[in-house]
């Protein structure tokens, strides 16, 4: 076997779970084969350069075996070889999400109390009515009488 199509290639190594969603990373346009945007039956061989763009990080490996099957992780290993520049980035890229803040310290409050929704409902409630329109009639306060109209179909 000397070639071999991208998506069967990327699953027996083990970059991708299945072999379908190999296939969708590739139609989305996120693997390259030697600078080339992939198609999923495009073939490797070895001796490519394959880049992966897998979230924000980019690997790039060098194919060194082919596989029709899915192995052990040991053996998927020994089907490709990262370049030395893929492995510096993905060292900076732990050095910074290591040393990055948490998300969650940024929040000085935290979550609101029970007492503190209760506050924010009725501030947020009682503008609503504030600013509510009225299709009444009666919108003048010289009525003498301040009972409002009677409900339902009115007595005969």
């Amino acid at each position: 076997m000397d070639r071999l199509r991208i998506d069967k290639w990327l699953w027996a190594a083990r970059f991708f779970k299945t072999r379908s969603l190999a296939a969708d990373e590739i139609g989305k346009n996120r693997i390259q084969v030697n600078g080339d945007v992939a198609k999923a039956s495009r073939e490797v061989k070895a001796g490519d350069t394959v880049a992966l763009r897998m979230g924000p990080l980019t690997r790039t490996v060098t194919v060194r075996g082919l596989s029709g099957q899915r192995g052990p992780a040991p053996v998927a290993q020994q089907l490709y070889e990262e370049t030395p520049e893929s492995l510096a980035a993905q060292a900076a890229f732990r050095e910074q999400r290591r040393t990055g803040s948490e998300p969650a310290l940024a929040i000085e409050q935290g979550r609101p109390t029970k007492r503190d929704r209760r506050e924010i409902d009725g501030v947020r409630h009682q503008a609503e009515w504030d600013n509510r329109w009225s299709a009444s009639i009666d919108d003048s306060s010289d009525s003498d009488d301040d009972q409002p109209p009677p409900r339902g179909r009115p007595q005969r």
